[in-house]
């Protein structure tokens, strides 16, 4: 696929269909996130594949922390849900760690987020969807230990299938309004 039409067709799928993604592509996805540029070319990123229970499961440490009556949970936690459901409809998650390192924190989360976004495109190239997740921000330590990696911080996750929706482009900014002149 052309890369413009790529970008312009990327959209945050939240419905797939039950087809699994085939290994390959699930490759392709991870090599074309090693390809990224990062700061001082650290590659901060570890990835993990996970699919049917172990994903769910994920999903379920996530929707466990609303059946808590310890804590007053605010409102805008409330998207945790929705993502948490996104997670088990979607065939397949990646999780997206990071070395707990201070000292290197936003130059880490910066390259972070350009590997996420090379996989969001690739998806959209290989006819895929997929979803972007910070949600799983609010259960990171019940998350890693989950999955044994106690020791890494979870930076974010992103779902991954077939899209069972064609969504219309959310409202963007217009260009006179993100372009600032030099002063």
């Amino acid at each position: 696929m052309e890369f413009e039409k790529v970008i312009k067709d990327r959209r945050s799928i939240r419905k797939f269909t039950s087809q699994e993604v085939e290994n390959e592509k699930l490759k392709n996805i991870i090599d074309c996130a090693r390809l990224c540029q990062s700061a001082k070319n650290r590659q901060p990123w570890s990835f993990m594949i996970l699919k049917n229970e172990s994903k769910n499961k994920v999903a379920d440490i996530m929707l466990n922390l609303f059946e808590r009556n310890d804590i007053d949970l605010p409102g805008y936690m409330n998207s945790s849900k929705s993502s948490a459901n996104v997670i088990k409809n979607a065939p397949v998650l990646i999780l997206v760690f990071r070395e707990k390192d201070e000292d290197w924190m936003i130059g880490d989360l910066l390259s972070i987020g350009a590997a996420i976004e090379h996989i969001c495109l690739e998806a959209v190239n290989l006819g895929l969807g997929a979803l972007w997740i910070r949600d799983t921000v609010y259960t990171e330590n019940e998350i890693c230990k989950s999955v044994g990696y106690e020791n890494l911080q979870l930076v974010s996750a992103i779902a991954i299938g077939y899209p069972a929706e064609s969504p219309s482009q959310r409202p963007r900014k217009a260009t006179d309004e993100i372009l600032i002149l030099e002063r």
